[in-house]
């Protein structure tokens, strides 16, 4: 005698929806892992483009920094001699970018500009927008060079500047805390300001 299987009830879950929502579900999950998929390879391409945008960017910021030096050397300079001797100073002798390398005190540092006046030297560091840190690196580079100095017995006077094209009012009060002397643009030319009470110039 065969057996008759009874219809489900009206409103009952089948094999069938269960099938049909697994299915479902397989296909939603392939959907999103593609959807995934096609995000990350964007992303990375995205990534890709960065990348080369930010080496052109260096490439072009170091070509920049070529012609800031270049312009440091032949149009600060020259003009830092004239400038200081309004402020007393008589420096006769300019030098662009020399390095003091001390091995046997194992000291080594770069100068931008360094301007002779006998018994008297300035040391320059120039910046197209110096920050906190370029300022507190000038001041380890002032001390190398007064260790640096007594190792040979130069017994002159250094003093330190800090010159910007761009000087933020926080970091010009930092120099002239510290005791350094600032340059920055005014008009077609430059100029430079010396530490105002309560802060004084410094002496290495």
């Amino acid at each position: 005698m065969a057996t008759t299987i009874p219809n489900p009830a009206p409103g009952s879950i089948t094999f069938e929806h269960v099938w049909t929502a697994l299915q479902e579900t397989d296909r939603l999950m392939k959907e999103q892992k593609k959807r995934h998929e096609e995000e990350l390879r964007d992303l990375k391409e995205q990534m890709k483009e960065t990348d080369r945008q930010m080496k052109e960017t260096d490439r072009k910021i170091g070509s920049l920094g070529n012609r800031f030096g270049e312009m440091v050397e032949y149009m600060v300079m020259p003009n830092l001699l004239e400038k200081f001797q309004e402020l007393g100073f008589a420096f006769t002798k300019a030098y662009p970018h020399t390095i003091i390398k001390d091995s046997k005190l194992n000291i080594i540092t770069e100068v931008d500009i360094t301007l002779e006046d006998g018994d008297k030297i300035m040391i320059v560091e120039v910046k197209s927008k110096p920050s906190i840190d370029d300022i507190k690196e000038h001041i380890e580079r002032m001390e190398k060079i007064r260790i640096h100095a007594n190792s040979r017995n130069d017994k002159r006077k250094y003093f330190g500047t800090i010159a910007g094209m761009i000087f933020n009012d926080p970091e010009k009060q930092f120099a002239f805390k510290n005791g350094f002397y600032v340059v920055e643009p005014s008009g077609d030319t430059f100029q430079i300001h010396v530490p105002g009470a309560p802060f004084s110039v410094r002496v290495w």
